[in-house]
């Protein structure tokens, strides 16, 4: 009996913004006509001397895990995208990751376990100075990546 192959996924980098939002349309889009399914990831970015924990204010202060409020945030970003593209079934399907380190490298740690077909990020607009300063993440993918990565500029505002 012939086995049939498992078609790769297409990876998605999501910082939650609304060039995330459009990357994520895009993906889907994509991934609706190639039958492949998405796996959206976001970073935790721990630089090593963050303590993992942000400070929540309200009545009593209290700090929660950064994997914590990611993974909410997470749900709550996919949820939107499923409220607006209800018949897209790829972006309803999605596999979602949030893992932590340095974006670039765990974005790329994560594309080689995975093998995506690509990996499609949402592209914001820097400052001459910052860009050749720091240099940003979806750039550095770009530039790294061994498989293609096409970036998504937002029609939507922050």
């Amino acid at each position: 009996m012939a086995h049939k192959a498992k078609t790769a996924p297409i990876l998605v980098p999501v910082d939650f913004s609304a060039y995330s939002v459009a990357a994520l349309e895009w993906a889907a889009d994509m991934a609706a006509r190639l039958g492949a399914p998405l796996v959206v990831l976001h970073v935790v970015h721990d630089p090593g001397e963050a303590p993992g924990y942000y400070a929540i204010k309200g009545r009593k202060k209290y700090l929660r895990r950064l994997e914590d409020v990611a993974r909410e945030l997470m749900d709550r970003f996919m949820t939107q995208a499923h409220r607006r593209h209800p018949d897209n079934r790829p972006m309803r399907r999605a596999q979602t990751r949030v893992v932590v380190g340095l974006p670039v490298t765990r974005i790329l740690e994560v594309a080689d376990r995975l093998q995506p077909l690509m990996i499609v990020m949402g592209s914001r607009g820097r400052s001459a100075l910052a860009r050749m300063l720091l240099g940003s993440t979806a750039e550095n993918v770009a530039r790294l990546s061994p498989v293609p990565v096409t970036l998504v500029k937002s029609r939507y505002k922050d």
